[in-house]
């Protein structure tokens, strides 16, 4: 299963930015999906989660600002960020659980990542 990130770059403090993962491959289903990301020197941390039912969960940092949501259909998965901050710059991840097609057995696989920075 390969996840592949777009969207990222480069933005001014206050700006917004659109994180789109799109999954491919040997799939069944995919359960839950998320965002993670990781700061020089930082651990890999929990962004924002969303089950297939499209139930959230959000990093306190994050709430109120950042927004997940997924195509089912399409096996993607989106983040809208809002009022982004400088403390928001690292490498964003995609992570994804779910099932192969080819024995139902399940997998989680993640991205490469995608850089998003954060200027004053």
């Amino acid at each position: 299963v390969q996840l592949v990130e777009s969207g990222g770059g480069l933005v001014q403090a206050g700006g917004s930015l659109s994180l789109s993962c799109a999954a491919s491959g040997n799939i069944f289903r995919i359960n839950d999906m998320a965002w993670y990301r990781q700061a020089p020197g930082k651990q890999r941390e929990l962004v924002a989660s969303i089950t297939r039912g499209s139930s959230t969960n959000y990093a306190d940092s994050v709430k109120g600002r950042f927004t997940i949501s997924r195509d089912n259909a399409k096996n993607m998965v989106y983040l809208q960020m809002n009022s982004l901050k400088l403390e928001d710059t690292a490498q964003y991840y995609c992570n994804a659980e779910g099932q192969y097609a080819s024995n139902w057995r399940s997998f989680t696989s993640w991205g490469q990542g995608t850089q998003v920075t954060v200027s004053s």
